[in-house]
This record gives structure tokens, sequence and C-alpha cells, in this order.
């Protein structure tokens, strides 16, 4: 089976090796505007608040929680970090990219759900709620329409290798609907994503964990959790967008699929 990205996997391990180290991965071409601005957004709105937990909180209670905690962590870094959708209001998903317009880098913070058909029923507070407890873990969604795709994989696949020596354990579940750009580190390219493809610089959407997993939903409202995947994130695109450089084959996703010889 084809990987298409996975070739440079170690590559990511090697940004993080040798930033702990105190040594520079080789240069190259720096992502397009403020090198310390990165814009980071709260997925879903008030009136559009994504998935429900298994104990009825809205996913964007959760992604407001995290990409707070995000901000703290970059801006520790030294970084111009700034929140995105803050409020909630900001429906239209071309236009959480265009207010980020001159940032280095667009993170859009997100918790995963699964389909209707796995979920089971339960009562939480006399409520009739639903939940799933087979699957769990982050993952993380590029877009090939994006203008910097090669960016956009390195530094999704440097925040998963990140995660992973941290202890968080990624899921697989979306790579039963998503192509991998990196299976190891669960980086899938997900093309037709609006706040990816409107981007006009490297970009990523994180999914944090998978909320409708009774045990996982507690790990994800725990402060000091959240704070410790917030620091993973931050210390992986501070590797990424000071001292990376990505991979030929990452250049290479740039280009979308082929379309299908005429039948």
């Amino acid at each position: 089976m084809t990987r298409p990205v996975v070739r440079a996997a170690g590559h990511a391990l090697a940004i993080l090796i040798g930033l702990a180290a105190g040594a520079a991965v080789a240069g190259g071409a720096q992502p397009p505007g403020d090198a310390r601005w990165i814009a980071v957004d709260v997925g879903h709105t008030l009136e559009a608040a994504g998935a429900t937990s298994a104990r009825g909180r809205t996913e964007f209670a959760f992604n407001l929680e995290l990409a707070g905690q995000v901000v703290d962590a970059l801006r520790e870094r030294g970084f111009r970090a700034e929140l995105i959708n803050a409020q909630g209001r900001i429906e239209s998903l071309r236009a959480r990219p265009q207010a980020a317009a001159g940032a280095a880098f667009f993170l859009s913070i997100h918790h995963d759900s699964v389909g209707a058909h796995e979920l089971r029923p339960w009562r939480f507070d006399a409520e009739l709620l639903d939940y799933n407890d087979e699957f769990a873990g982050h993952s993380l969604f590029v877009s090939r329409a994006n203008p910097d795709t090669a960016r956009s994989v390195l530094c999704a696949r440097v925040m998963g290798a990140r995660l992973q020596r941290l202890g968080f354990v990624p899921t697989h579940k979306n790579g039963r609907r998503r192509a991998y750009a990196d299976r190891e580190h669960a980086v899938h390219y997900f093309d037709g994503l609006a706040v990816l493809r409107h981007a006009q610089m490297p970009a990523v959407l994180f999914e944090a964990g998978i909320i409708k997993n009774r045990a996982e939903e507690l790990l994800l409202r725990d402060a000091a959790s959240q704070a410790r995947m917030a620091d993973g994130i931050a210390g992986a695109l501070a590797a990424c967008l000071r001292h990376g450089r990505p991979a030929d084959d990452e250049a290479g996703a740039d280009r979308p699929d082929p379309p299908p010889p005429a039948q």
C-alpha cells in the first residue's frame, strides 16, 4: 500500500531531537508573512457549535479552552499568537483565514466525534445522550489545495511526532475515509476543508480527541492535560517554523492527485 509522504517520517523526529540539542535543522525557505505570528482558530461557532460530547458539552467549548492554552504556550516561546473566532461569531470559513492575513501559520483547533451509526445511548444527569468508547485519540489534517502544502505537512508531522513523544496516542479512525499524508503520525489529506484551502499560509486542522469517548472526554476537559497538549503543539510549531525544511516528497504533495484516466 502506498503511503504518500511517509518516507520522511523520521525527519520530524530529527527536527525535535535537533532542537532539544540546540542544533538547527538546515534552513531553507521560510513561510511567508510575519514569522512570529501564528493564528489559532477556534473551530465552530456559538450557533453551530459542532459535536456534542458524551456528557452534553459543545465542541466549541472544548475548542475555545484548548485554543487559549495553545496561544499561551506559543506566547511563552516568543510568538505573536492570536485567537481567531474567540467570540464564536465568525460563521464564514473563508473569513477565518482572511482574519489571519499576514500570519506565518494557521492552526484550527477542533475535537472529533464518530458517525451516528456508531453511537450508543446512555443517561447522564438524567439526560439521554450518546457515546462511543471504542475510538480515542488525536489526528491532523492538511489540504493539497493550500498554497503551501509542503510546510503544512511538515508541521502537522512534527506536531504528531511531538504529541506521541509526550504520550498522547493518535486515532486511525479517520483513515477509513481520509488518505494519509503520514500514517505514523495520523496526518490526513482533506483537500476540501475550507479553512485550510482558503488560507494563504501553511495551515493544519487539529482534532484533539474524540469527545464522544467518555474517558477521553474527561481528559480533554482536564486543564493540566490541555496545558501539556498545548505545550507539545507549541514546541512542535516552534521547531517546524524556526528550523524545519520540508522534504522533497512533502513539496510534491503540493500537486493534487492527477485525474483518473478516461474510460
